[in-house]
């Protein structure tokens, strides 16, 4: 099954008379169970692929699908039920609230979603057990390591049972031996069927997925910017 369908998509940016096409007519297709890293430099257009795919923008044209619908088209509300119950999303600074416990922290896109306390809290813990970290389910970010707040941050991207797993620079703020860490993590995730997609400039990170497309002036370059990463 195709997870991300994008068809000629392009996204303009306008400022009075100044218009930036930060992405140019992109096309590609992610299948389900697929970990593929979209690697480029700063301004090649990834980070506003990567709004488009996340449904947190929409293409000036062109069609994006998730899962055969096509998110290019829905109102504010219909994108922010699929961004809360369709896409897990792991950012480079983990996005943990201070103030909360990791279960809670966790919980949250449950929280949104309307589910019940206890089921919430029996899938926070699960998913903190699924990344390895349970043991931490009482703390608070600031009581954990980097790499621990960002298997948290896994364990929350998964806690809904998401179509896809988009993760945005998720190494970038760690040391190296945590950045292992994580990326060995999604790599597991990936194995055991999760559709993942990286978002980086990292050659190291993108060479862990299946398949690499390079973006570069807001086009996919080479064959289709599609190569094959070490994680195949």
């Amino acid at each position: 099954m195709t997870v991300i369908e994008l068809d000629d998509v392009r996204k303009i940016y306008r400022s009075g008379t100044l218009a930036v096409e930060a992405v140019r007519g992109v096309s590609a297709r992610i299948d389900e169970g697929e970990m593929v890293a979209i690697m480029g430099p700063s301004g090649s257009g990834k980070s506003t692929l990567m709004h488009i795919i996340g449904c947190l923008d929409v293409p000036t044209s062109g069609t994006y699908r998730l899962m055969g619908d096509d998110v290019s088209r829905m109102s504010e509300v219909e994108l922010a039920e699929v961004r809360n119950h369709r896409i897990g999303f792991v950012f480079q600074q983990y996005n943990l609230l201070p103030s909360l416990q990791a279960w809670r922290n966790v919980e949250l896109p449950l929280t949104y979603a309307g589910v019940g306390k206890l089921e919430r809290r029996q899938r926070a813990m699960e998913a903190l057990e699924r990344v390895g970290v349970a043991e931490q389910a009482l703390h608070r970010p600031g009581e954990m390591s980097g790499g621990q707040q960002q298997r948290v941050a896994v364990a929350r991207a998964l806690v809904t049972n998401p179509d896809l797993i988009l993760c945005d620079e998720p190494t970038g703020a760690l040391d190296t031996v945590a950045a292992a860490e994580v990326l060995s993590l999604l790599q597991e995730l990936h194995r055991a069927g999760r559709t993942v997609v990286l978002i980086t400039h990292e050659a190291e990170v993108a060479a862990g997925a299946e398949k690499i497309m390079r973006i570069r002036d807001g086009l996919f370059v080479g064959d289709g910017g599609l190569h094959v990463g070490a994680g195949a």
